[in-house]
């Protein structure tokens, strides 16, 4: 591993392309690197979680929506789009775009936090999708998807370490973009210079503002990932038709670090794998035990510890979280959005107010996908009471934390302070949630396995859960016909628009 450094360069000045990040980024995707074992296994696992979460939120508006534009973009032996019939194909990008969605609607799918943030399983759809259509024509096999995947994990946690957007009120699928193409480029074994120019494209086309995680929190969120999918898989297609792009787009003077980021003087150090290095950055990414934003995990299982200790809710007057400053800015009181106090906001703003999420996980020693954000739930007046009396504060030494380089101290939990109406007070912390892999109970593949089954049970049969769980668990073995078979049905439930309609253009 080492560090590529990044400036903005003015036009006059030199800067050869094999010093450009994005040509660094293409070289590592064009890297034939050994494949780590676990890493491999941690694929699996990431595939299996997509699937869970994504047939869990298979009959939501956004995710019903975006496979009704997939159904309109028929195409044989294109990509598999989940709840559909493995035996239907559609156009890749559009296939990317409904898994896609699907996948980060319930935001209960893995994560990465550091400079920036990520949830680095986005690049699984459009890397599959261009995997199903393009498989047995360029013979594509299940070992190449793995390659490919832990590429695109790989550039997108190196970004994420190196470069903050948020700073600048960018969305963190500005990073989501050139991994997805990277990790296709890496997928189908294409060559430096064409990963190189269509990282070049991904990168252009993909800033986007913050705004779409900030105020009144709308359906975007879901879609944004699979957005930057869809750019990644047609920026690949036009590169591989000998198409160029931009250039050089982080560095050059009048490009993004220039005016979207640092400015003119600024520069970064990106950690990027030495040619021959097995890629192992998805081991260094998480999962999520409940659906809700990340940096609330260890704070709902805290939630949980604690309620066992008060005995009147009622008789709380005041709750104080002393967290990171991430956590404090982005999805407490810091973030100033009145929208994160109000009992009618979307379930896509309450995933992101830290207040109503530690009052109802206090409330109800449990966190559940649908019934945790009902709109029932989120009005009853004794939550918003207690809802109301929260407040978040940034820490230091929580801050220092988040941004650790030390995996054992890194942490993304915080401490509670409850006091009650007598004066007196409860306090305990926590630093990372029990899922993560230094947590009370790290997930494993078992782990994964009953997440599926459990957020699956009545939407997939139990035949067509054992045959899925079998194919992707032979991953590494699959020809490249059997790429298709890594798709579910949704067989036990009916779709919403499963079929072809009218009511958009397409």
């Amino acid at each position: 591993m080492h560090l590529h450094k990044v400036r903005v360069y003015r036009s006059r000045e030199s800067l050869p392309r094999d010093n450009q990040l994005a040509w660094k980024i293409a070289s590592v995707a064009s890297d034939d690197a050994p494949i780590d074992a676990a890493a491999q296994d941690m694929v699996i696992n990431r595939i299996i979680d997509n699937a869970s979460v994504a047939l869990a939120a298979i009959n939501r508006g956004p995710v019903a929506n975006a496979r009704s534009q997939a159904i309109a973009h028929p195409r044989e032996n294109g990509g598999r789009v989940f709840g559909i019939g493995s035996q239907c194909g559609f156009d890749a990008e559009w296939a990317a775009w409904a898994n896609g969605t699907a996948v980060r609607e319930l935001d209960m799918h893995d994560t990465f936090l550091a400079a920036d943030y990520s949830h680095p399983g986005d690049n699984i759809p459009p890397i599959l999708a261009v995997a199903q259509q393009c498989g047995a024509r360029r013979n594509v096999t299940g070992g190449d998807l793995v390659r490919g995947i832990l590429v695109g994990y790989e550039i997108q946690i190196a970004l994420v370490k190196a470069i903050c957007l948020h700073k600048h009120k960018k969305d963190h699928i500005a990073h989501l973009c050139p991994s997805q193409a990277a990790g296709i480029g890496a997928l189908l074994r294409l060559d430096t210079e064409t990963i190189y120019q269509a990282v070049q494209q991904a990168v252009h086309v993909s800033f986007t503002t913050r705004q779409s995680r900030k105020g009144e929190i709308s359906s975007w969120k879901a879609y944004a990932p699979a957005h930057a999918g869809k750019l990644a898989v047609e920026a690949v297609d036009r590169a591989m038709r000998g198409e160029g792009s931009p250039s050089p787009i982080y560095e050059g003077e009048d490009s993004v670090i220039a005016y979207m980021l640092e400015g003119a003087n600024g520069s970064y150090d990106v950690p990027l794998p030495d040619s021959g290095e097995q890629k192992r950055m998805i081991l260094e990414s998480y999962t999520k035990e409940h659906s809700a934003e990340y940096q609330s995990q260890a704070l709902i299982d805290l939630a949980f510890r604690m309620r066992g200790k008060i005995s009147d809710f009622d008789s709380i007057a005041s709750i104080t979280i002393h967290t990171s400053h991430h956590t404090h800015y982005v999805i407490g009181t810091g973030a100033n959005d009145p929208q994160k106090l109000d009992p009618n906001a979307s379930r896509e703003t309450l995933d992101h107010s830290i207040m109503y999420i530690f009052a109802v996980a206090l409330q109800d020693g449990r966190w559940h996908h649908v019934d945790s954000y009902a709109p029932a739930r989120a009005g009853r007046p004794d939550t918003v009471r207690l809802w109301h009396v929260i407040e978040t504060r940034e820490d230091p030494q929580w801050t220092r934390r988040y941004h650790s380089s030390d995996p054992g101290e890194k942490a993304f939990g915080g401490r509670v302070e409850i006091v009650f109406n007598d004066g007196s007070k409860l306090v305990d912390e926590l630093a990372v949630a029990n899922a993560h892999s230094l947590g009370a109970r790290p997930f494993d593949r078992a782990d994964y396995i009953r997440k599926f089954e459990s957020l699956t049970h009545d939407i997939v049969s139990p035949g067509e859960q054992e045959r899925f769980l079998d194919v992707v668990q032979r991953l590494p073995e699959l020809s490249a016909q059997q790429l298709n078979e890594l798709n579910v049905q949704a067989d036990a439930c009916i779709l919403k628009y499963a079929d072809r309609d009218n009511r958009g253009i397409f």
